[in-house]
């Protein structure tokens, strides 16, 4: 299982109370500073060895989302645009106190490729560009499907059952159909940090099945598509076509897990982009 001492937590503040954090690296000269949006139900656990590995060459932070990991909740499921305004509350907080300053770059997976969306919009003086991989831009029909599917949840049971059987499902996502080149051990700890939040599992779900995906097109910023052979890889290509300014390469050969199996090509590809955008203002 990966675990990396160089991978420090804090927390800094927003709207709903704490923001935690992953961060790793120090501010270099002509680099942004990247910080990641993760997934749901994830937090930034999951993007442990990325940051890592990211962190050799520029300062990076990865949000947990208000209500996931160890930041605080809303009081109720904000949507795309809500939980965007509590990591723009979390720049400001950092740059008052000098953590992180100046223009940034933006990574979001799956939930996180709409909250950098949000975040770039709503933030165009701090967002210098974003990268993304899986949008998930399903037809009219699945999406109203997923979100009648997200607010009809059932809440938990005094017999367990509603526990029992999200439980199930999602070990058997998590850790059955893992990629066979993950170790069990690891795929254990994925679990974990997804169970946990098992009283807000689909809020965030609500935000994204509800999302207006013509808001893809205000996104002013240039952005990257780095996308795998993933189940959402045909949704993702055409959300990408709606962007202004999206480049878009493949990686064929990677399917899920790829922050377990290719930590350091994603990052690689990553820094490839972002670098080529030129030096950051600081």
């Amino acid at each position: 299982m990966h675990k990396s001492s160089r991978v420090r937590r804090g927390y800094t503040s927003c709207r709903f109370g704490h923001l935690h954090y992953r961060a790793c690296g120090a501010p270099q000269p002509g680099r942004a500073p990247v910080v990641l949006l993760h997934q749901n139900p994830s937090s930034s656990y999951e993007y442990e060895a990325l940051i890592e590995a990211l962190g050799e060459d520029r300062l990076v932070y990865a949000f947990d989302t208000p209500g996931y990991g160890m930041s605080d909740a809303p009081p109720a499921p904000p949507g795309m645009a809500g939980y965007a305004q509590a990591f723009s509350d979390g720049l400001d907080a950092l740059e008052k106190t000098g953590e992180l300053t100046g223009s940034v770059d933006l990574y979001g997976f799956h939930t996180g490729t709409l909250l950098a969306c949000e975040l770039a919009m709503a933030r165009p003086d701090r967002v210098r560009s974003l990268a993304l991989t899986g949008i998930p831009m399903f037809d009219a029909d699945t999406l109203a499907e997923k979100l009648a599917y997200a607010e009809n949840f059932p809440t938990p049971d005094a017999e367990g059952k509603v526990v029992i059987d999200l439980l199930s499902n999602l070990w058997n996502y998590v850790v059955g159909s893992r990629d066979p080149r993950l170790p069990l051990e690891k795929a254990v700890f994925n679990f974990a940090d997804k169970a946990k939040v098992l009283d807000r599992f689909t809020w965030a779900y609500k935000g994204v099945w509800s999302y207006d995906y013509a808001r893809l097109e205000m996104v002013d910023q240039p952005a990257f598509l780095l996308q795998p052979a993933e189940q959402i890889q045909a949704v993702s290509l055409d959300a990408a076509k709606r962007m202004q300014r999206c480049t878009v390469k493949e990686m064929p050969d990677l399917d899920r897990d790829i922050f377990d199996i290719a930590p350091e090509r994603i990052a690689n590809e990553l820094r490839i982009y972002f670098d080529q955008l030129g030096p950051a203002d600081r």
